[in-house]
């Protein structure tokens, strides 16, 4: 994989992308498989009555000031997420030591670190506590939080794992829309902690991979913009312009076939057939840095093209999260909104700890319990042009199929 959906207030210090979540307070809690081996969801007997873990993966933040740093230095060791070829031990180190200054103003900017471990534990122990009376022969449901980068890491979260004797347990990606520089990432580090920490299999995993268009989430992100646009006079209502914003991806990255830029299509769609199609929209992408091709129209530029049309009505929606993080507070309602200098201009509310949030990812995980499926059909095909080995064994391994030796 190559550097791929990384945040531009993080870029924009660094002579190499990456992305990193972030923290404010502004905003609160307001497929068949090709699995060749299935499980039966509510076997209590055969996962030893330890119950269900629910490990919520994602690439994490740092939460103060001091460990901005040790993000940096994981996040630049990673050569599936930011290839520096054969010197990333020496290069890596380098530029998070350079770097760690000017973002550890960026985190102070913003709240002083991210938020992103106190939604996700949230967010982990509400879903299970809805879990355990919407799907109760898989219960207790136990919350777990992976992060790539970040406390607490996957292989602190393996080590609970075993720890707590789990023996059934589901990956529950929270980018809704899949991209082998998020989710595959993170399956391919808890695919080689599985390896390491786990060689007899112990634990049996499935994946909740993608959910880019689950009628839960398309509804409350479709609550979330007529919220923003009961703001507006209603005679101007129908004529705000809806901006959804995802992260962009390198040109490169886009033709060997990610499918992320059609699964963020595809939870547009489904959002703005929720809203009736009433306002025009567009969907837009942030964060590009450096000279190579990335998919656009870029949200910036967007924004400033309308204003200089004498567009200053907009709404800004972040489609591709599930809380927010630099992208939201830096990036969009500070680089972009509060220097737009126009009061028309604003952002819908994210996911965070919304309650009917919270309803939706426990309805997707009692889906994919109730399903009996490793994962869905999409994992286990890879892109058209991968040539990362990892990614292959992952898929196999997560699809329920026997590793290569």
């Amino acid at each position: 994989m190559s550097a791929q959906r990384i945040p531009s207030s993080l870029l924009r210090a660094a002579s190499a992308p990456f992305f990193a979540p972030s923290f404010a307070p502004s905003f609160q809690p307001a497929l068949r498989s090709l699995a060749t081996a299935t499980f039966l969801a509510g076997d209590r007997q055969k996962h030893g009555g330890s119950g269900t873990a629910i490990v919520l993966l994602n690439m994490g933040g740092p939460s103060t000031i001091p460990e901005v740093h040790n993000f940096l230095s994981r996040l630049f060791a990673d050569n599936d997420l930011i290839p520096l070829g054969p010197l990333q031990k020496y290069l890596g180190p380098l530029i998070a030591r350079r770097r760690t200054p000017k973002i550890e103003h960026q985190y102070t900017v913003i709240g002083g670190g991210s938020p992103i471990r106190r939604w996700s534990e949230y967010q982990a122990a509400e879903t299970c506590k809805l879990l355990d009376k919407l799907h109760p022969s898989t219960a207790p449901h136990k919350p777990y939080v992976a992060f790539r980068y970040a406390d607490p890491l996957t292989e602190e979260m393996f080590e609970s794992l075993l720890k707590d004797g789990i023996k059934r347990a589901v990956a529950f990606t929270q980018y809704p829309q899949y991209s082998c520089s998020t989710t595959g990432s993170s399956l391919n580090e808890l695919w080689r902690l599985a390896r390491k920490m786990d060689p007899n299999n112990t634990i049996e995993w499935s994946v909740i991979d993608r959910w880019p268009a689950h009628s839960g989430f398309v509804d409350v992100i479709a609550k979330h913009i007529e919220d923003t646009l009961n703001t507006y006079p209603a005679e101007k209502r129908d004529d705000v312009i809806l901006l959804f914003s995802a992260h962009s991806l390198p040109m490169s990255v886009v033709n060997r076939g990610d499918p992320y830029p059609a699964e963020v299509a595809a939870t547009v769609h489904a959002v703005m057939s929720r809203l009736g199609f009433r306002n025009p929209y567009r969907l837009v992408w942030q964060s590009q840095v450096g000279p190579s091709p990335w998919l656009g129209a870029q949200t910036s530029a967007t924004v400033e093209g309308y204003v200089k049309k004498g567009k200053t009505d907009m709404v800004l929606i972040p489609i591709a999260f599930t809380s927010d993080h630099i992208e939201t507070l830096h990036e969009l309602d500070l680089e972009i909104i509060k220097e737009s200098k126009q009061p028309g201009i604003k952002r819908a509310e994210s996911l965070n700890g919304d309650p009917l949030f919270i309803e939706a990812l426990a309805d997707i995980a009692k889906m994919h319990l109730e399903s009996g499926e490793k994962c869905s059909r999409q994992l286990a095909l890879r892109c058209p042009m991968c040539v990362n080995l990892r990614c292959q064994e992952q898929k196999k391994f997560f699809a329920g199929q026997k590793n290569s030796e």
